[in-house]
């Protein structure tokens, strides 16, 4: 990772998709998810030790869940988190954007911009009718990355306003 957070030369980036049972990936995936769950945006708090120790496994058995690694200069640097959905308006699948986390040593290099290509070729090929994603609304630079990206505020129609995001804890 660089030290001042800035390369001297442009990192050699490459993007996969993550194999859950390869323990180099599942250390990846949880460290860059821990890393931006520790942010304040990311809710402030590191993933509980039991997440940690099980996510990759639970990833594994879930059998519409995808992920991208992103490897900087062969470092975890990024990561796209997807889950397989369906549209019922268009009756064909969707997938839907339930993370994407950058490393901060790595921001601004574009390896966001390269997860949602790949994730975008995923959708593509999986005859997806769209992608979908959350944002919140002081993510202000997730929200500009989404935008460039092609991607808009969900609505219906302009009478009814932009969908929102709502959430029921079940413990």
């Amino acid at each position: 990772m660089p030290t001042d957070g800035a390369p001297a030369t442009p990192p050699v980036v490459t993007v996969r998709r993550a194999d859950y049972r390869d323990p180099t990936d599942a250390e990846a995936l949880v460290e860059l998810l821990d890393l931006y769950a520790r942010e304040p945006i990311g809710g402030g708090m590191p993933l509980d030790t039991t997440v940690r120790a099980d996510l990759p496994a639970r990833l594994a058995a879930f059998p519409t869940a995808s992920s991208l690694l992103a490897f900087a200069d062969g470092e975890p640097a990024g990561l796209a988190n997807a889950v397989l959905g369906f549209s019922t308006f268009a009756a064909r699948p969707l997938l839907n954007l339930h993370d994407l986390v950058v490393a901060p040593a790595w921001r601004g290099l574009g390896i966001g911009r390269r997860l949602l290509i790949e994730l975008e070729g995923m959708a593509r090929d999986q005859g997806c009718c769209k992608l979908t994603l959350e944002v919140l609304g002081g993510n202000v630079s997730a929200q500009r990355l989404y935008r460039a990206s092609g991607f808009v505020p969900y609505a219906l129609d302009t009478q009814n306003g932009p969908a929102q995001f709502w959430h029921k804890p079940l413990a």
